[in-house]
């Protein structure tokens, strides 16, 4: 068959007249089987989806400080940030409002727990996916936000210019998190020793380190880069070295058990990566809406069946680019050019212009 042929209920596809293949019968059980599944749509709602409809809100765990860039509470109290903005598309795509969520401040040690006793329905809060946290957790993640790596901030002072010269060093460590393990590992390979300082609470550890407690701050690079920007009295008093020691894949993370929340979740993230692809931004996407581009159009909504796949209104992509942006937009206003932060965007760039933000088709 070829691709775009259309194919009408009750029309042969047979080469001869009147004759049915294979693939005819294998179509038509097949659409037997999704009328008696899920008779009002393609996607069938779970426990979690139905809980989060009927309570009308999104309850979105983030980190408890916060963290520039990323998710941190404004001087009118709202919370804004790129992981802020995944939340924010979530409930855009499930109600047509972003403004729809509660935000949940949470430890780095209590993240999980929250998570997976329903106190949040999910986390976007700088976590890392890891294979333990997805299968002995019980946790989905659900994509990347933001492809980072941890390292290493020391005050100037120290004279220190690599990772290779903090033998003996004092480290601030947040409790329960990959940071310390990483830690742990390339000190080891390393044959050199530290002396953890650890905390629970993320403004425990910047304010003990800016007191001077702690000879070394470490972290995703780009936590690093948004505390020194954020957090420190001079952000020129401060070095973050050269090394990068781990993979740090950061992306928001469900209950595992209900997938088609787990898909809304996850397709609002592609959403905005692919509207990014296509030049779809929240100034211009009432006038795309007029688009012949047939990618464009099953984007928006134009042309109908994604949402209907997906379980949500036809026309979600479009609340999501409107009201929170593509993700160049959501990365260049909290941690990019736009920001008070002038992250540069590195792997987090779209695959096309050498990154690694990619989406698979919403087709």
């Amino acid at each position: 068959m070829k691709e775009g042929a259309d194919v009408k209920r009750g029309t042969p596809l047979a080469p001869g007249e009147g004759e049915e293949t294979e693939m005819h019968r294998f179509l038509l059980a097949t659409m037997i089987c999704l009328s008696l599944l899920a008779p009002s749509g393609y996607a069938l709602a779970g426990k979690d989806l139905d809980t989060v409809q009927a309570r009308g809100t999104l309850i979105c765990g983030v980190a408890a400080g916060g963290l520039a860039g990323f998710m941190m509470v404004d001087n009118e109290g709202k919370w804004r940030g790129i992981d802020v903005d995944v939340c924010r598309a979530v409930a855009a795509a499930l109600f047509g409002d972003s403004e729809k969520v509660k935000y949940v401040p949470l430890s780095a040690q209590h993240r999980f727990t929250a998570l997976q006793s329903g106190e949040v329905d999910v986390l976007s809060n700088n976590t890392t996916w890891t294979l333990t946290r997805d299968t002995a957790l019980g946790l989905d993640f659900t994509g990347i936000t933001y492809y980072d790596g941890q390292g290493f901030m020391v005050p100037k002072k120290l004279g220190v210019k690599s990772a290779r010269e903090l033998n003996g060093a004092t480290i601030c460590v947040p409790s329960g998190s990959t940071t310390e393990l990483n830690i742990a590992d390339y000190f080891r390979a390393m044959k050199m020793t530290f002396k953890p300082v650890i905390f629970e609470d993320i403004d425990q550890i910047r304010a003990a380190f800016f007191a001077g407690r702690c000879d070394v701050y470490t972290g995703d690079r780009a936590r690093l880069y948004s505390t020194r920007a954020a957090n420190s009295a001079n952000p020129d008093d401060y070095e973050i070295l050269p090394e990068i020691i781990s993979k740090e894949p950061l992306g928001p993370a469900v209950r595992h058990g209900d997938n088609q929340f787990a898909d809304i979740v996850k397709w609002a993230q592609y959403a905005m990566i692919e509207a990014e692809e296509y030049g779809i931004t929240s100034n211009n996407v009432d006038e795309m809406l007029k688009s012949d581009n047939p990618t464009v159009k099953r984007l928006l909504g134009v042309t109908p069946g994604m949402g209907k796949a997906l379980g949500v209104d036809e026309r979600w992509v479009y609340n999501i680019v409107k009201q929170v942006g593509n993700y160049g937009e959501a990365f260049d206003r909290n941690l990019g050019a736009g920001s008070a932060l002038k992250v540069d965007r590195g792997l987090n760039r779209l695959w096309s212009q050498g990154g690694l933000q990619y989406a698979p088709p919403i087709r």
